[in-house]
């Protein structure tokens, strides 16, 4: 069930939205508010029908301690600046005086609890948070993909005592990332890259056999090159993954899945925008060199392949994006999915941060606001904070 699907008029509606956007080091700025502006369409839908809206969201890893630089306040200003209404915050997530405020919201009121991670409680699940939570409201609305897979006391507790049901963005997720499992239109592509196989290794082993392409960038690439025997120098390996990575490609093999790697990157004597950088093929890597991005000639490659698809979804980037010198693979990768004449799917995390600063968001068909979230989804297993909720008829 939606929130389309119940009656919110005059109603204390608990909104679980994922808040957890990135902050700019040192000045504690927003750094790129799309994961709130995600989330306008259910808050506008529940303020246009007079509901009072109560929003609750972690930021960062307090590890239930209260940390003042991942308090709530500069999101709530942002949010305030573009409903162009005021946000209140509360000064906790939870007790008799959230409760007040709770209770004294007018219709068509937006509040903010504070970071529900500063309790401990929130992480474990436990049954006295949730139903502290629950007190503030007559519903429940999870709208928070990227927190879905967790089974969290926002995510999974408060649904046992509240009637629970997904937001508009919520619904778009699984609908947008159901429809590449079910039936995409072929030829489909997953481009993978970042800096681990071992957390894409299940989303791998299900699409193996509904995709025509996995075309692997990034650091992933480096234990697939040294499952052929290529040295990799002091690039990242996940050594217990090499055995996997070679079996993954003999599966595709079989499964008549063309498995691409790169054929050149581009090497760096340190990590930073100072190093020193050459672009050599996949033969001649030097053991005191690590790879940072993928090559010219991996980029033309993985090009042409991709101009063939009419379904592309891509988690990982190429290289290491955040310093300018090594991002020209994500960059080049991101311009031409952006032009192409398909439909194309980004996986969130870091990705939906990346096609956004690139100003290529909006010519992607989707971006996800989940990173975890979609790969579990794409790896056919449940998100504890989707099944929760309600069923239609239910």
């Amino acid at each position: 069930m939606t929130v389309r699907d119940i009656e919110v008029s005059n109603k204390r509606v608990l909104v679980r939205v994922d808040f957890n956007v990135p902050l700019n080091e040192g000045t504690g700025v927003i750094a790129d508010d799309s994961r709130i502006r995600a989330v306008l369409p259910t808050i506008k839908y529940l303020i246009d029908r007079g509901a009072k809206v109560i929003l609750c969201s972690h930021l960062g890893r307090p590890q239930g301690k209260v940390i003042d630089k991942l308090r709530l306040a500069v999101v709530a200003q942002r949010l305030s600046q573009i409903l162009g209404q005021p946000v209140k915050v509360t000064k906790d997530s939870i007790g008799s005086d959230v409760e007040k405020v709770a209770e004294k919201s007018k219709n068509g009121d937006v509040l903010l609890l504070e970071n529900v991670r500063f309790h401990p409680e929130e992480e474990k699940n436990e049954a006295s948070f949730a139903q502290a939570l629950a007190r503030l409201a007559d519903i429940y609305v999870n709208d928070a993909f990227g927190a879905a897979h967790r089974s969290h006391a926002s995510t999974v507790g408060v649904t046992k005592y509240l009637p629970a049901v997904a937001g508009l963005l919520l619904e778009k997720e699984i609908k947008a990332l159901g429809s590449i499992l079910k039936n995409p239109v072929h030829p489909f592509a997953a481009l993978l890259g970042g800096a681990k196989i071992s957390d894409k290794v299940s989303m791998i082993e299900n699409i193996i056999g509904k995709v025509d392409y996995i075309l692997i960038g990034g650091g992933m690439a480096a234990t697939f090159l040294k499952a052929k025997s290529y040295e990799v120098g002091l690039s990242l390996v996940e050594q217990d993954m090499v055995d996997l990575a070679a079996k993954l490609r003999e599966d595709t093999a079989k499964r008549g899945v063309r498995l691409i790697l790169p054929v050149d990157v581009v090497v760096a004597d340190g990590l930073s925008s100072e190093a020193k950088v050459n672009t050599v093929s996949i033969e001649n890597i030097s053991p005191h060199l690590r790879i940072v991005d993928i090559g010219p000639r991996t980029i033309k490659n993985f090009s042409e392949e991709l101009q063939r698809c009419k379904t592309v979804f891509w988690n990982g980037p190429m290289g290491i994006y955040e310093i300018p010198q090594f991002a020209k693979g994500t960059q080049a990768i991101a311009e031409l999915l952006a032009n192409l004449d398909a439909t194309t799917v980004i996986g969130g995390g870091s990705m939906a941060e990346i096609v956004t600063k690139s100003g290529l968001a909006d010519k992607m068909t989707f971006v996800s606001t989940g990173g975890g979230a979609s790969l579990k989804f794409l790896a056919g297993k449940a998100l504890p904070g989707v099944e929760a909720l309600l069923n239609k008829g239910s």
